[in-house]
């Protein structure tokens, strides 16, 4: 995996964040991620972000769990193993719509929690660079990524103008990987470059 160079600044309120962001785009800086400890209302819309497709997802794997239940009901009743239970047909529905309508729900909730945690790359195996230690306790965090274009420096004094209280320069891998948190990687150790507002 690359290692990429990016310009992370930390802010303390959430209206001088979201005004950062604004002006970020504005400039033309590309937008890495924004790290927030909470989340904030209209802050995917200021970064440009489009509206996510696990609903689609969802849909998709409740349409396949209806088909399996129904087709393995149906083969196992009528065809496999036929039993008279009180009388009933062999191709019962509605006694089946219960058990077709809970093996949905798991297939599409299963479903969208594995995607979910696939798109965001989670997993308790995984390793992937924190830019700032407090990102998710009480500081706001934006990164951006250098591009061939991006002046470090530049983008720095930037966001000290826009009110980050603390910005840095970090060298980081933008995936994940197999690691422990316990042991310091000695590929970042030297490659932080801070720069004070």
């Amino acid at each position: 995996m690359a290692v990429k160079k990016f310009v992370v600044g930390c802010f303390e309120e959430e209206d001088v964040l979201f005004n950062a962001v604004k002006n970020v785009r504005k400039a033309g800086y590309k937008l890495h991620d924004v790290y927030t400890p909470m989340p904030i209302h209209g802050l995917d819309t200021a970064m440009g972000l489009r509206d996510t497709s696990l609903h689609t997802a969802g849909f998709v794997y409740g349409i396949t769990g209806t088909t399996i239940a129904l087709s393995s009901i149906s083969w196992i009743f009528v065809r496999d193993w036929p039993i008279n239970i009180g009388g009933k047909p062999h191709l019962a529905l509605p006694a089946w719509i219960p058990i077709t309508f809970e093996f949905t729900v798991l297939c599409a909730a299963v479903g969208m929690v594995l995607t979910f945690c696939y798109l965001c790359q989670l997993a308790p195996f995984v390793k992937k660079h924190h830019f700032h230690l407090r990102a998710t306790d009480d500081k706001f965090v934006m990164v951006i990524e250098c591009t061939d274009k991006t002046n470090d420096a530049e983008a720095s004094t930037f966001l000290s103008g826009l009110g980050a209280t603390e910005v840095n320069v970090q060298h980081a891998e933008t995936g994940w990987w197999l690691g422990r948190y316990d042991k310091e990687s000695k590929l970042y150790a030297d490659k932080t470059e801070t720069v004070t507002a």
